[in-house]
């Protein structure tokens, strides 16, 4: 797999860096992951479980090992260090300044293994105002403005269902590793890497800044293109109460629909602008797609060259023949279903190791293979460092 023979460390909690880390593990990366002794990883306690494991530790830990520590102690801190040396990338996802005190910051690392690749992840950036602000995903989507796009039926914002925020910075921070990795081959060092969840999140709306860019205001969300201002852009009600959407506002898709179904006098309204002059098509396609229920305008659509899609819930899309086809919901030998693996190489494809690690399950493991003697091991555990 691409990375095999890659050794990384992780010590961030919730989503961000534990997803960054598990897609470097489905692709052969030998992940550690440190978590305080007392209680370890937040995940392993949110959300409904099978058995004794939530499904949210699991598809953020799997394939991993647990090394279970107290960082408080100066010889938790030199098993980290011996462990940095022998590793390629650390993760840390702490309020900025708190690896400094902990005597785990890039500064201290690097003396050590000036190899490393250490990335952090947080909210807002290790500088700025915002710096020891508290927040996670939705208040930095707040920050950003990006809530104030995410409009329910009552036109108020509301929670997002995709965590924007941790995921674009996982993946950003997925790519800056990536991109230091394949530096260091030339270079033979390491680097740091500040990633902001409020950074990525702008790093990923360039469609949307069209209105506030060009005339310094923000969006008319209901009359912008991805807002619902195109007729060929939005979701309708079915007659039953469920939905479907039209995706996309290319005005060839207009022709098809409007001449399918009689309405060929609407189709130049498609060409004008998103808002008020779409608002007869709209209106229309509101009063028709209350007339069947949501299966027979998935009959009704079916083979016609037009971009339509029905509403799934969570569960109808987990099993969707095209998301099974792709293996995107994989099962294991007790059919415990996990998200399956996004990046598809031909050569060298990843591969989903179920397996999911106890809290400290491989700390005596890991402590000996960075040379911690017999004694040392011993006073460590009568003290409570791992």
């Amino acid at each position: 797999m691409k990375l095999e023979g890659i050794k990384v460390i992780d010590m961030s909690c919730f989503l961000p860096g534990p997803q960054l880390t598990t897609f470097m593990s489905d692709h052969g990366a030998d992940v550690i992951r440190i978590e305080n002794v007392n209680g370890g990883e937040p995940n392993r306690i949110i959300g409904p479980k099978r058995d004794d494991t939530t499904v949210y530790f699991a598809a953020t830990h799997r394939g991993k090992k647990s090394l279970a520590l107290n960082l408080k102690d100066p010889d938790a801190v030199e098993a980290v260090m011996r462990l940095a040396e022998q590793s390629d990338v650390f993760v840390e996802a702490f309020r900025p300044g708190v690896v400094k005190r902990l005597g785990v910051s890039y500064e201290d690392i690097k003396k050590r293994a000036p190899h490393i690749v250490y990335v952090s992840i947080s909210a807002f950036g290790q500088d700025g105002p915002y710096v020891q602000k508290p927040a996670h995903d939705m208040a930095t989507e707040a920050y950003c403005g990006v809530l104030s796009l995410n409009l329910g039926q009552d036109g108020k914002p509301w929670n997002p269902a995709i965590p924007a925020a941790d995921m674009l910075g996982s993946m950003i921070a997925l790519s800056g590793v990536l991109m230091a990795l394949y530096r260091r081959q030339t270079t033979g060092k390491g680097d740091y890497l500040d990633i902001a969840m409020m950074d990525s999140v702008f790093a990923s709306i360039p469609n949307q800044l069209g209105t506030t860019f060009a005339n310094k205001q923000p969006p008319d969300i209901r009359n912008e293109r991805t807002g619902g201002g195109y007729a060929m852009y939005r979701p309708y009600e079915t007659k039953e109460g469920a939905w479907i959407v039209l995706g996309a506002a290319e005005i060839h898709f207009a022709i098809n629909l409007l001449n399918e179904l009689g309405r060929p006098d609407l189709i130049d309204l498609c060409r004008l602008p998103p808002g008020t002059g779409q608002y007869p098509v709209q209106r229309y396609f509101e009063e028709t797609f209350k007339t069947k229920t949501k299966a027979e305008w998935v009959t009704w659509f079916e083979g016609k060259d037009i971009s339509f899609a029905p509403v799934n819930n969570l569960r109808e899309g987990c099993d969707d023949p095209q998301v099974r086809h792709r293996e995107m919901i994989v099962e294991d030998e007790r059919g415990w279903e996990y998200l399956g693996i996004p990046i598809k190489f031909a050569d060298e494809p990843g591969s989903i190791d179920f397996a999911v690690p106890g809290l400290g399950e491989h700390s005596e493991e890991i402590l000996r293979s960075v040379g911690l003697s017999d004694d040392t091991l011993e006073r460590m555990k009568q003290a409570g460092v791992y």
